[in-house]
């Protein structure tokens, strides 16, 4: 029995732990923050509730693996599960809509033809069928295995999503150079400013800038339309409790309010915390499910083991973005078939994307994505609804007089499109920024990674989960496979692969 030390209680640590525990090693987590869950968060108030962090599942797989490998409750005796259905509604800046079914292909072309024109669903089919084509090249390197030594040789670094073929006179070419980028899907495959709108707003909501991020970006709405979209009764709180419980019964302890001051090295490799009030933890291995930038500072300087990769020669990014959530409050009744998700597309994506990713000025209302959950957990009664709006934003000067009331001002009048008369149904609201999430997580800046992406010469792969350092693992979204809730999970499993079989584990087969 090894004894191991997790630093922080992230959703990627606390799956780590779980696992760990449960092949018979002692875990003790470490937290700075009062609570678990890291960006999952919930604001209660009034009788009101909200997710502040992510508020939808994708790949549920992940925790019914993570469940079933740790206890014998299964997920679904844990918490209760949904699908959302429809996956969403999207308003575009000319007023059309679409209204898209979950988890079916042919659904969402008929949807498209019926609201967009005859020809436009089997235009987005085509680029999800080579999203897939990306997904099965990359699928197991990317997401079920560690990140391999040489991931150029499995194919990592240069972009799986397929060339396309046009027919010129007799002729077919394949335009192999128009699908370096996201953003060119849109311009030589959809021919549709509409469908372009619903093709980068999917890279938009993960962090990505779409002019930037490589075609094999795609995978994510393939991902959604075919393996659907899952909420979670009383919110995603709801499973990182489940979570944090299964770790508990595994026999996992934890101490809130306790800051790592510094790792500790014995012999040129990790041996344990030393805590912000001088006590020194000994353990024989490190979980860490931070930052790099916070790891640095507990000096591990020479333990990240990121890809040796260069930055696309079109970024000029400022930074990983974030998200602004408004919380809202209303009176009145949630109206019998509400879509639960409404896209809200900007008028002018390209302002936008200048505002997020290269410090332009703020010109235009974001895209905001509208979330009307059924659930009576979420509200005090019938006669009201809890609604939730985000965005996503840069780390900005959030913590000015009126910055962040002006910005959620701008996100509410966005909103009207999705929700008439929303201004006059409001009792209150409340606002949480990048600062906010900087402050409540310590990632720099409030951002929030996005999934690990094949292509553009390794520049979107992250960390892997062995550092350099021996006896040092990292875990979450700031690691190996990248952010969000399922790639949180996966590499927790992949950890504690690690640790349990050592070096040479390969992922489960």
């Amino acid at each position: 029995m090894a004894q191991i030390a997790v630093i922080g209680a992230g959703m990627g640590a606390m799956a780590a732990a779980a696992r760990l525990a449960t092949a018979g090693h002692d875990v003790a987590v470490h937290e700075r923050g009062s609570t678990y869950g890291g960006g999952v968060r919930r604001l209660e108030r009034a009788g009101f509730g909200f997710d502040t962090g992510p508020a939808l599942l994708r790949l549920p797989a992940v925790y019914r693996d993570l469940f079933i490998k740790t206890g014998r409750k299964p997920l679904e005796q844990c918490v209760s599960l949904t699908t959302v259905d429809p996956a969403a509604r999207h308003l575009f800046a000319d007023s059309t809509e679409v209204t898209l079914p979950n988890a079916s292909q042919a659904g969402a072309t008929a949807a498209l033809d019926a609201a967009l024109g005859h020809g436009t669903g089997a235009r987005w089919a085509a680029v999800l069928g080579r999203g897939r084509a990306a997904w099965d090249a990359t699928r197991r390197p990317l997401l079920e295995e560690p990140l391999a030594a040489d991931w150029r040789a499995a194919g990592l670094a240069d972009d799986p999503y397929p060339p396309v073929s046009e027919r010129r006179g007799l002729l077919r070419r394949r335009h192999e150079q128009h699908s370096r980028r996201l953003a060119e899907i849109g311009t030589y495959e959809l021919h549709d400013p509409r469908l372009t709108a619903l093709l980068e707003s999917q890279a938009l909501g993960y962090g990505f800038d779409p002019r930037t991020a490589p075609a094999s970006a795609a995978v994510l709405p393939y991902m959604e339309q075919t393996f659907g979209v899952w909420y979670v009764h009383g919110g995603i709180r709801a499973l990182a409790t489940a979570v944090y419980e299964r770790c508990r019964e595994r026999g996992v302890t934890f101490t809130f309010d306790s800051p790592v001051a510094a790792l500790v090295r014995k012999e040129d490799r990790a041996a344990g915390l030393e805590l912000a009030d001088g006590t020194v933890v000994d353990a024989d291995a490190v979980v860490a499910g931070v930052s790099p930038a916070r790891l640095d500072g507990l000096g591990a300087e020479d333990a990240a083991d990121a890809p040796d990769a260069a930055a696309p020669d079109d970024a000029a990014q400022v930074g990983m973005p974030g998200r602004v959530t408004v919380c809202l409050a209303l009176r009145g009744a949630r109206p019998a078939g509400t879509a639960h998700r409404t896209v809200v597309h900007t008028q002018d994506r390209a302002a936008e994307l200048d505002w997020i990713f290269r410090g332009g000025p703020l010109t235009t209302a974001p895209t905001v994505t509208v979330l009307r959950p059924d659930d009576s957990a979420q509200r005090p009664d019938d006669a009201h609804e809890a609604v939730t709006l985000t965005a996503t934003a840069p780390d900005w000067n959030w913590s000015e007089p009126g910055v962040a009331e002006d910005f959620a001002d701008r996100m509410q009048q966005a909103a009207t499109a999705a929700l008439p008369g929303l201004a006059e149904r409001v009792l209150w609201r409340e606002i949480r920024t990048p600062a906010d999430t900087e402050a409540e997580t310590g990632a720099a800046g409030g951002a929030v990674p996005g999934p690990a992406l094949a292509g553009a010469g390794g520049a979107y792969l992250v960390g892997r989960n062995a550092t350099r350092l021996p006896g040092l693992y990292a875990v979450g979204g700031w690691s190996h496979p990248g952010g969000g809730l399922a790639h949180a999970g996966m590499s927790g499993a992949l950890v504690a692969g690690l640790i349990t079989e050592g070096p040479d584990f390969r992922g489960s087969q």
